[in-house]
This record gives C-alpha cells, structure tokens and sequence, in this order.
C-alpha cells in the first residue's frame, strides 16, 4: 500500500512516514596493551536517520517523484515485477 502523504519535515520518508529517531551510543576504553574492555565509557545521545533517496516511483499509476526510504524503494520494485509477471500470465 501506497501512501501519497506530502510532509513538510526535513528528513522523512514520503511513502511510510519513517523519520529521524534519538538513540543512545557508547564505546568501550581499551585495557592495558589492547587487552580485555575495563570499563564502559558514558552513554551520549545521537541520532538515527533513514537512509533516503529521491526517486521516481509509481504512485497511484502517475510517475511521481518522492524521497523514499530503501526499503520502500525495494518493496515498490518488487511489486511492480509482481504486477508486470502477472499481467504477462
């Protein structure tokens, strides 16, 4: 299913509404000589983002220009060569 929901934010995807999301990251601190993780370094906050591409995909049968995520991309290929082997049926 298809949606054709225009936003006006930054970075979200046109089709599934997927956008930036808060996280936490952390790393480790070596030990002596590269051996065993001593201690945990404090938790900071970042951002995860969808990876989005403009790309023009058949929306609604009318080639239409969007930002879509990858895996919307992917899944709007698909369907189509779904659609075009069983027209060929």
């Amino acid at each position: 299913m298809v949606q054709t929901k225009k936003t006006d934010m930054a970075y979200t995807c046109d089709i599934c509404s997927k956008k930036t999301r808060a996280g936490r990251q952390h790393t480790h601190h070596t030990g002596v000589a590269g051996g065993q993780w001593k201690k945990r370094a404090q938790t900071t906050l970042r951002s995860f983002a969808p990876n989005l591409h403009v790309v023009t995909i058949p929306v609604g049968g009318v080639m239409t220009r969007v930002r879509a995520c990858t895996s919307c991309i992917k899944r709007a290929r698909f369907d189509a060569k779904q659609r075009l082997a069983a027209s060929a049926k």
